[in-house]
Order: structure tokens, then C-alpha cells, then sequence
């Protein structure tokens, strides 16, 4: 296991348990003390856990995490693979709606590799990684800029999507439940998932595995509504998502063509 990966682990670890000590998470990643130590410091460093007295606990709630500037390190190995993924699955040609997310700034990284592409973006962080990337014909959907997220929402996003129609919905979500499907916790960014669903002749949706079993505010859609999904192959690990398996096979059951990276 890379560092990356174990920061990425680790964190997961901690944000699931709500507080975990070091010879607990020293047993679960099969490594020493001293390194747990380490990791934890660095974590903390980054402001994305708290250590306490034997171990760590998170610093903001798991449903949200407080904004895309504060999410972004998350996971980010993690994400990038997940973005790699999900841009080899779209056809070179095609038009694409990218949603925002921090998961999907790096699908847009990936995506420039398989240009030529004409891509919608929902994310003001989309748009300037893919801005004047040859093969790449960029289309802002317009709306309000969310703050703190960037994401572009509200009436005037939904007529622009409302006249479009795209080969493929990229979609990012905050949740994945087995009974309440994709949820989100913004009614507006779950407002402008639905049109995109709507107007996208397929979905890949995509989420790292902290967000299987999630119930968030906003229901966006029963999970028959997406295609594809590719998280982590993390999210089958019961220890470290005890979710994950239960919501897997609820996917499964919903028809929906899971991919675990």
C-alpha cells in the first residue's frame, strides 16, 4: 500500500468509527505505532482529523465536510483513480456533462486524454482545468455559483441543461443509499442532478466508498435511475465500510453496473 493510499485509508477509518485509537488502526493497517503516529500528524497537519489522547477523532461531521476547498485533499489519491476510470468509459466524440465535485475535477484531468470531447461543466475547478485544452470544446452551463462549492445551480443552469442533450452524464453524489437511492445534501445541486439525468442518454455516477450507505438531505433519484457506478474497491470491506457490502448489492439489484477500482 502506497502512503497515499494509507493516509486515504486511514482517514476513511477515522471518519467511519468517529474515534479510533493508534494500536487500532495500527492493527487494521497491519503497520507499527510510530507510523500510525506519523500519519496521524500529517492528517492533522492538513486539518482533515483531530488526534486526542491514544488516537484520532474527525473534525467536521462525515455527511459534509464543509466545501470543496476543504474536501479537496480527501481521498486524493483515491480520487484521482476513481477519475481515471470514469474518463476511460466515456467515448472519444461524444458530449459530455460533467457535474461538480471534488471527485469529478479529476475526472476532467483524465478526460483531456481522450479528446476530441465536447464537455458541459457544473464546476467553475472543471472549467479551468479543461479550459484550452486542445480536442476540448468547453461549455459552461451558467446559474449561480454556489459558495464555497462553485458549482453552478439555480434556474438559470436548468434552462441551459433543459435545452441540451448529452451522451453522457458524469454525475458526482454525496450519498448512496440502499432504500433512498442517490441523495445529495444541497437542494440545488440535487435540482440540477435530475436535469442532468434527464437529458443524458447514459449516467456514470461516481463517489469514493465513505459515501455508500449515506442518506443525505436531498433525494435525487431511485438508483435504477444510473447506468454505471464506480467507486473503490474499498467499499466491499466491511471492517472499514460496514455499509459498503449491503449498498453494493442493493446497486446490484437495481441493475446498476458496478466498477470497483
Amino acid at each position: 500500500m502506497s502512503v497515499g493510499d494509507r493516509l486515504d485509508l486511514t482517514l476513511r477509518l477515522v471518519q467511519n468509527a468517529g474515534r479510533l485509537s493508534v494500536s487500532e488502526l495500527a492493527e487494521r493497517l497491519g503497520v507499527s505505532e510510530m507510523t500510525v503516529r506519523r500519519d496521524l500528524n500529517a492528517l492533522e497537519s492538513q486539518g482533515l482529523l483531530r488526534r486526542v489522547h491514544g488516537g484520532a477523532v474527525p473534525v467536521r461531521p462525515r455527511e459534509e465536510g464543509g466545501g470543496f476547498f476543504a474536501r479537496r485533499e480527501w481521498q486524493a489519491v483515491t480520487k484521482d483513480r476513481l477519475g481515471a476510470a470514469v474518463a476511460a468509459m466515456v467515448e472519444p466524440g461524444s458530449t459530455v456533462l460533467l457535474d461538480a465535485g471534488t471527485t469529478t475535477v479529476h475526472v476532467a484531468e483524465h478526460l483531456v486524454g481522450r479528446a476530441p470531447l465536447t464537455v458541459a461543466v457544473l464546476s467553475l475547478q472543471a472549467a479551468s482545468v479543461l479550459a484550452d485544452k486542445p480536442g476540448i470544446e468547453l461549455l459552461l452551463a451558467g446559474g449561480r455559483s454556489r459558495p464555497g462549492e462553485r458549482s453552478l445551480v439555480g434556474p438559470l443552469a436548468l434552462r441551459t441543461l433543459g435545452a441540451l442533450s448529452f451522451d453522457c452524464f458524469v454525475m458526482s453524489i454525496g450519498g448512496v443509499h440502499a432504500e433512498r437511492g442517490w441523495t445529495e445534501f444541497s437542494l440545488d445541486d440535487a435540482a440540477v442532478k435530475q436535469v442532468g439525468l434527464a437529458q443524458a442518454e447514459r449516467t456514470v455516477a461516481v463517489a469514493d466508498a465513505t459515501k455508500l450507505g449515506v442518506r443525505a438531505f436531498s433525494q435525487v433519484a431511485p438508483l435504477s435511475a444510473v447506468g454505471t457506478f464506480v467507486t473503490d474497491a474499498a467499499a466491499k470491506d466491511v471492517r472499514t465500510h460496514p455499509n459498503g457490502p449491503l449498498t453494493l448489492q442493493a446497486l446490484k439489484d437495481a441493475g446498476v453496473e458496478t466498477h470497483l477500482v
